[in-house]
């Protein structure tokens, strides 16, 4: 009973199952005798292992020294193949014993082929194993060493791209400080070149080497001199001698640049200066005057000041003369700004011909200054190689073109801008010939003249005040500016053309505003004053004219050309509609139209049919 109910505890069952299993293996060893069984596995020559029933096992790299023994059997001869390794069967032998030693790491089969006493052959596999690899050539630890080599690249990379990166920086530092450097050494010479030599002359020298001579034929030349500077010089310091010459000098650059006139050079203690070179203007001979009264004057506070003082006080000579020369720039190294002619001789002649505080001209200027200055006839003077020459003594500006002080007033600067006008006309229509593209067939210097010329008679007889006039006549001259930088916006580039062109002229924001207003109206097609009337009449012109068919043909290729397509018949109709609505507003302008409005559009149409 006792022994019964241990048996059912699970203690009982548990050895009841391993008596069981290891009668199953002694049967399986000793069976009937007739198939060989593996018995152990030797590892390393000493450790000895039993089968595992599922006939595989893992070993490590270390215990790769392996021998297999087989089970007593009814077999008589033996032959052992390991898979992976042998590369054929090994002899045929009694012995039931295989030894391997230093096996690599990979997957192994032992199989084996045998003879039993019927003289029976057979084969069969018997243990299946694998041979681990060395730790650090595992699966795992390949991708590591990948997974290590592909960072070592990609920080070796990153490296190399930060050094080449902060190369890169560094010459670009390098480049940049350079070229700043170059820019800043480049902008010096070109300032003292420029002050050297005139704005064109520089760039020409700059681009090409070299500075073409031009011929002047309107430029008017001072000469100033100090009265008994010779003495003056034996009785006074060298280094004060100088400094005062430069403090006079300074002082005349100063006028000089800022009325325009270009300072041609100082030999000793004479200063030569040049109006009309190297742009071209009408208003020279005027702006030289001035610059001289200013010096006369700067000279005469000294004097004051020097007899007060009881100090040699100095006293300046003036001569200025109109006429023609060549300005180029002589020297190879050494260069220098000159001007060559007759005209140089004569101002220097009008110079030491002159008086000690006095502005001496020829007649030749005062024919262009008699307007504005005060002019005293001293009659035909003598001078040297040139025979009787009329003279005139300047007495400053007219009174009713200066003020208080004597200086110019408002009147006489209206004066100087309506000389002004003719040549800023000028330079816009050679700004047209030199910049406008080939394709501005309507839009051209042509139409330009034709509106200025309108203007003119249109303002003359409607008595257009001369402030209104000056900046109707601007506007007129730089409307059709912004064609030749920009087709689709016309009216803001012309705004950029006045900006940069008037200031140069003397003009001042206030003219610069309004010019902009005006042509701003004629753009919108307002009319707000008597000038926008003028001004819309003068557009509007070539509607009236006996070419207006050429003329809006021309007009049509343009428009087309810069992509503002129309077919024949829509542009007739367009051109038809415009000439029907349109209207010349002033008298003069109705007057002026030469073609009826009925036969322009039965042209217009006659060419549609």
């Amino acid at each position: 009973m006792l022994l019964r109910r241990f048996l059912s505890t699970k203690y009982g069952i548990l050895i009841i199952s391993i008596i069981l299993l290891e009668l199953s293996f002694l049967g399986a060893i000793q069976g009937s005798g007739q198939n060989p069984v593996l018995k152990r596995v030797i590892i390393n020559g000493d450790s000895i292992i039993d089968i595992p029933a599922s006939k595989y096992m893992l070993l490590d790299y270390k215990n790769r020294n392996i021998a297999f023994e087989l089970a007593d059997s009814d077999t008589t001869m033996y032959q052992f193949f390991l898979d992976g390794f042998d590369k054929k069967w090994s002899p045929l032998s009694k012995a039931d014993y295989k030894e391997y030693t230093n096996l690599p790491a990979g997957k192994y089969e032992l199989r084996i082929r045998y003879f039993d006493k019927n003289k029976t052959t057979s084969e069969l596999s018997l243990f299946d194993f694998k041979v681990l690899p060395l730790w650090y050539f595992s699966p795992f630890a390949i991708l590591l060493y990948l997974c290590l080599a592909a960072l070592i690249i990609w920080a070796l990379y990153a490296t190399l791209t930060l050094r080449f990166a902060r190369t890169q920086h560094l010459l670009e530092q390098i480049i940049n400080k350079r070229t700043e450097d170059l820019i800043i050494e480049k902008e010096k010479t070109e300032n003292l070149l420029a002050n050297v030599l005139p704005k064109n002359t520089a760039s020409e020298i700059m681009e090409k080497g070299k500075a073409t001579k031009i011929k002047y034929n309107f430029v008017t030349v001072l000469f100033s001199d100090i009265q008994g500077f010779t003495k003056i010089a034996e009785e006074t310091n060298p280094e004060v001698l100088i400094d005062e010459l430069d403090k006079f000098f300074f002082y005349f650059d100063s006028v000089v640049e800022r009325l325009g006139i270009e300072k041609i050079k100082t030999i000793g203690d004479a200063y030569m200066c040049a109006g009309g070179i190297p742009e071209k203007n009408r208003t020279n001979p005027v702006e030289v005057i001035l610059a001289a009264l200013e010096m006369q004057v700067y000279m005469s506070k000294l004097k004051e000041t020097s007899e007060l003082e009881g100090m040699k006080f100095w006293d300046i000579r003036i001569g200025i003369h109109t006429g023609t020369v060549v300005a180029g720039v002589v020297g190879q190294k050494k260069l220098s700004y000159d001007i060559w002619g007759d005209t140089v001789n004569t101002a220097s002649r009008m110079e030491s011909s002159g008086e000690a505080g006095k502005i001496n001209i020829s007649g030749t200027t005062y024919e262009f200054v008699k307007d504005f200055f005060i002019c005293e006839h001293r009659g035909k003077m003598p001078v040297k190689y040139k025979g009787e020459l009329d003279m005139y003594f300047i007495d400053g500006i007219v009174p009713e073109l200066r003020d208080e002080e004597g200086k110019p007033n408002k009147k006489f600067i209206l004066k100087m801008q309506m000389i002004k006008l003719q040549d800023i006309e000028e330079a816009i229509i050679k700004l047209f010939d030199d910049e406008a593209p080939p394709n501005l067939y309507f839009h051209n210097s042509s139409l330009l003249k034709n509106i200025s010329n309108q203007v003119d008679l249109l303002a003359t007889a409607e008595k257009l005040p001369e402030e209104e006039f000056i900046n109707l006549k601007l506007a007129s001259v730089f409307m059709l500016t912004g064609f030749i930088n920009d087709y689709d916006k016309p009216l803001e580039a012309s705004y950029l053309v006045i900006e940069e062109m008037l200031p140069k002229y003397g003009f001042d924001q206030i003219n610069i505003d309004e010019v902009k207003r005006i042509i701003k109206n004629s753009f919108d097609d307002k009319q707000e004053s008597i000038v926008d009337s003028i001004l819309h009449d003068a557009r509007y012109d070539y509607l009236g004219r006996v070419d207006y068919l050429k003329l809006t043909d021309k007009l049509l290729r343009e428009e087309s050309e810069y992509g503002k397509s129309h077919s024949r018949k829509e542009w007739i109709e367009i051109q038809r509609k415009l000439l029907i609505d349109h209207e010349f507003l002033t008298n003069t302008g109705k007057l002026l139209r030469s073609v009826a409005i009925e036969d322009q559009v039965s042209a217009l149409q006659a060419i549609n049919e």
